[in-house]
């Protein structure tokens, strides 16, 4: 059945723009982004202050209580990344959760959905402060003012979110939860005018102090006090430990693009080898709106979520195999031919965190800098705990662990979880580069193959190349098809042995990009799916 987020139907450019572009899901937070440039920041001042703002109008998907990844080019031609992602309290492990769970260690394989012991450290704001620090302009506390703006004195929500934050009735359970969050015990109505003063608090304690109030402080305390009252094991050295990271991107060609993406914890692996795979055997070759494309890169992903779904893990505890390389594609694309494969396992980390979402934002500008900005708490609201008086949602993305010992994700004392969060860059030719995404769980690294065969193998404009139509293979089997995917090449589809299903518009990620084109052209575009738009000056 198709609900009234399906409809998007309005017809929607590129945007260009001479100095600047930035493109996210929510029109406050693209805004505060063109004003950040106009005021003389870079791409990477705006990257933080469009994030924090969408901590504030996007309460549901994003927030301080989760973390942040960056990939970016700078105008010096660097191709860089940035990781502030925390891991499991020091005191947590497959015995102390599954003892805490009151479970047998013999019966219990998975990790709860929710509570305490999904919260792994936060890496949000010390990934803002490190960002803006190291890369940009201004400071922390200037690109932060607009986010408080709007947290204390109020803005009106949006379609897409007032529909998200609906979970929030049923998840928090807590007074200070409901309390942040809702209003008389209610999600807000489209257009309602909303503030969130307890959140805006801590953004101004954390314009004053640093990042330091939320892991050496006072956000610290009641983050660690709200674990540890629900059972926890986190403590102030979790949080005092935690610093970012700068690792080198992981890197492979698609059809003459060089495609850049996140290495493990993150799923960015899952990604290049389906595209190696996907141009192994000519994915790319077929018309755009026929069955035959579909069918194979559908292929080629079925293969790289296996190999991901089983190998990918905090590499500072388990080592992968090369999955990135033409080499393992060549061996993988063994055996695909014109019938779907039926017996392929893509066993997910955490099954009922398949559609979970985030938030996304691409930025450029006219000194060439593009950065691929990506910030969430996991599923909607995380946790379902709200860091005492801090208006702070937690993450649940612990909840990626498993508890099985033999499994290279298992829960271990400090170690990173599965982490389905992946910014994308891409060099399209010479000096030709676009910063990209696409939001939602275990849509990403699917997401990513479309938009980027859309834009290399078919020349498509950047914002026909998000609109097309989009597939998504999911952990039981099914290939979903958005409603307006053409009859007949659904049914070619089922003819070749998908199985064919129809899912809402909303299931299918939200995608970002931005582009700064071999001319120091700049342009973007924007998801349909969600509430958002791009923006130039």
């Amino acid at each position: 059945m198709r609900s009234d987020l399906d409809r998007f139907e309005s017809r929607r450019s590129t945007v260009y723009g001479q100095r600047g572009v930035v493109a996210t899901s929510q029109p406050l937070a693209a805004q505060v982004g063109i004003s950040t440039l106009e005021d003389g920041g870079n791409a990477f001042d705006a990257a933080v202050a469009t994030a924090a703002t969408l901590n504030v109008v996007e309460p549901t998907s994003t927030g301080l209580g989760g973390d942040v990844f960056a990939l970016y080019r700078t105008a010096a031609g660097e191709v860089g990344a940035m990781r502030a992602c925390g891991g499991a309290p020091a005191n947590a492990d497959v015995d102390t959760v599954t003892e805490a769970l009151g479970s047998d260690s013999s019966d219990v394989v998975e990790m709860p959905e929710t509570g305490a012991h999904t919260v792994t450290v936060p890496g949000t704001a010390r990934g803002w402060e490190a960002t803006v620090e190291q890369l940009g302009r201004k400071t922390l506390a200037e690109v932060l003012q607009p986010a408080i703006g709007y947290a204390m004195n109020g803005y009106p929500v949006s379609e897409v979110v007032a529909e998200q934050w609906r979970h929030g009735e049923e998840l928090f359970a807590s007074p200070h939860a409901r309390e942040a969050f809702l209003f008389d015990g209610r999600a807000p109505k489209v257009g309602q005018r909303v503030s969130l003063p307890k959140l805006g608090e801590s953004l101004q304690a954390i314009a004053r102090e640093g990042a330091d109030v939320v892991y050496e402080g006072k956000i610290g305390e009641r983050i660690v006090s709200e674990v540890r009252s629900r059972g926890g094991f986190m403590t102030l050295d979790d949080l005092a430990d935690f610093e970012v990271e700068w690792p080198t991107p992981i890197t492979s060609s698609y059809n003459g693009a060089d495609i850049y993406e996140l290495p493990p914890n993150n799923q960015g692996v899952i990604a290049l080898e389906a595209l190696n795979i996907a141009e192994e055997i000519g994915a790319g070759d077929y018309s755009l709106d026929s069955p035959e494309r579909v069918h194979y890169f559908v292929e080629a992903m079925k293969r790289a979520f296996h190999d991901g779904h089983h190998y990918v893990a905090d590499p500072t505890y388990e080592e992968h195999p090369p999955l990135a390389t033409a080499e393992w594609a060549r061996r993988r694309a063994q055996g695909i031919d014109g019938r779907a494969t039926q017996n392929i396992s893509i066993g997910v980390p955490n099954a009922n965190a398949e559609d979970a979402d985030t938030v996304l934002l691409t930025i450029a500008d006219e000194e060439g800098n593009l950065v691929s900005f990506i910030n969430s708490r996991f599923e909607g609201f995380g946790s379902g705990l709200v860091a005492g008086d801090t208006g702070i949602a937690l993450q649940n993305r612990g909840s990626s662990f498993s508890l099985d010992p033999t499994h290279p994700n298992v829960l271990e004392p400090g170690k990173r979880p599965f982490h389905t969060l992946i910014p994308g860059v891409a060099k399209l030719a010479n000096d030709d580069w676009v910063a990209f995404g696409v939001m939602g769980g275990y849509m990403q690294p699917q997401g990513h193959v479309q938009v980027l065969s859309n834009v290399v193998d078919y020349d498509l404009p950047l914002q026909a190349a998000l609109d097309r139509p989009r597939w998504r293979y999911r952990e039981s089997g099914v290939l979903a098809l958005e409603p307006h995917v053409n009859d007949d090449i659904a049914a070619k589809l089922a003819r070749l042995g998908h199985d064919v299903r129809t899912l809402p518009a909303t299931e299918f990620g939200g995608a970002q990009i931005a582009r700064c084109d071999g001319a120091g052209v700049l342009s973007a575009a924007t998801e349909p799916r969600k509430d958002g738009n791009a923006q130039g000056y």
